[in-house]
């Protein structure tokens, strides 16, 4: 199991450093250019569903509460003392941004984007950080 959660956050490790080589674009050269706005909310879907993946299979692992949605994935990863209480609390809205991307196509809010590209990675790397801590307290 470790192996399979090692290679999605390296996987999502790539995805962070591909999403911070978009950082310095303006909202407005993302917003105007297709390829480029496609390229960013696609990086931010699929890291944020690494994040997801990676909370799942602790979720299982640990035989933790069933969660009821993606957010809540979240959230029980910091009741359970895997990410800091505080931390869990303040990305789990980033489940529910991922369901934005992957269905509302169109209808993304460009501004919301440009902020998740700015304030994401951030949030990622933390998030990448406990689940390596977590792990080295497993093993």
């Amino acid at each position: 199991m470790n192996s399979t959660i090692n290679s999605k956050l390296e996987l999502l490790g790539q995805y962070i450093e591909i999403l911070k080589g978009y950082q310095d674009y303006s909202i407005d050269d993302i917003a105007q250019d297709h390829t480029l706005r496609g390229a960013v909310e696609r990086y931010l879907e699929v890291s944020l569903e690494c994040m997801i993946d990676i909370g799942e299979m602790i979720i299982s692992r640990q035989s933790l509460k069933k969660p009821e949605s993606y957010k809540e994935i979240l959230i029980i990863l910091g009741d359970n003392g895997i990410l800091p209480l505080n931390f869990s609390r303040k990305i789990s809205p980033a489940a529910d941004f991922r369901g934005e991307l992957l269905h509302m196509y169109a209808d993304i809010d460009m501004e919301k984007v440009y902020l998740s590209l700015q304030n994401h990675p951030d949030y990622l790397e933390k998030f990448a950080r406990y689940i390596n801590l977590y792990l080295e307290r497993r093993d």
